[in-house]
């Protein structure tokens, strides 16, 4: 490659690398200012984090909000991981076509738009008096076709004769698949770490039909309310959605290796 095309390629690179982190830099930025200068363009930092943190703190539950999504999205995702990676392991290991059947009944499922279930959803859930409980916002999305096909592919890279050997040795299949199965994948529990995570963090449209209290509301929510009203303030808009970025962000960055690696089914 010419030094010409490598001052190209490397400006191009450059060019594109401000402009994704720009709407980032811009929040950052607006989180400093007042609303009057968030909506004029102001792109340097001013002197109102506090003064937006205090109003931040007035108008929602900030702190409980935070509480209400961590326990949400850290309990789903522990299970969330161990019944689809049981239930990929179990596919691929025990293999026949009754399976390849049922898995592909299962992404078609993937098919199903949420608004589609939805009010049938919210209904059996208020039947069965789970509004505003952690149940009620775990059990829809407690397992995903996206998850159980990505930990079938997986499972495939998995060496069977050592499954072979181990039950030789004597081992069970649980131990097998807790002690053998789980340490090999960990790049691909990275990932689905990841994505259940973050899925879990953002998700809006489920917690605010299932979460009527507001002793119950997650952070998107909180978010969400700020934009009420017949005045907005985008300074503490944008410092509330800069919190709210923060922990996926904090999840995604210390996680982006595996990630990668398991995104492309690596193992180690």
């Amino acid at each position: 490659m010419t030094k010409g095309k490598k001052i190209l390629m490397y400006g191009f690179l450059i060019i594109m690398s401000i402009i994704s982190v720009f709407p980032l830099l811009w929040m950052v930025i607006a989180a400093t200012n007042k609303s009057v200068d968030v909506t004029r363009g102001r792109l340097l930092p001013g002197g109102y984090l506090i003064e937006n943190f205090k109003n931040l703190i007035a108008a929602q539950d900030v702190g409980g909000a935070m509480i209400n999504s961590f326990k949400y999205s850290v309990i789903l995702t522990v299970i969330s991981l161990v019944i689809c990676s049981l239930a990929g392991y179990g596919f691929e290991i025990y293999h026949d076509k009754a399976k390849d059947a049922v898995m592909s009944v299962i992404l078609l499922a993937m098919m199903v738009p949420f608004v589609a279930t939805m009010i049938p959803l919210f209904r059996m859930f208020s039947s069965a008096h789970l509004l505003n409980s952690t149940l009620g916002f775990i059990l829809p999305t407690l397992s995903t076709p996206f998850l159980i096909m990505m930990f079938r592919q997986s499972a495939r890279s998995f060496p069977h004769d050592i499954i072979e050997a181990a039950r030789i040795d004597g081992l069970s299949e649980i131990r097998i698949f807790f002690q053998m199965f789980i340490p090999t994948m960990r790049s691909t529990y990275a990932a689905a770490m990841t994505i259940t995570f973050m899925n879990a963090w953002n998700n809006y449209l489920w917690p605010k039909v299932i979460m009527t209290d507001a002793k119950s509301q997650t952070m998107p929510m909180v978010v969400a309310n700020l934009t009420q009203g017949y005045v907005t303030d985008y300074g503490m808009l944008m410092l509330a959605v800069l919190i709210c970025t923060l922990p996926t962000a904090i999840v995604f960055f210390c996680l982006q290796k595996s990630f990668a690696e398991g995104i492309t089914g690596a193992v180690k």
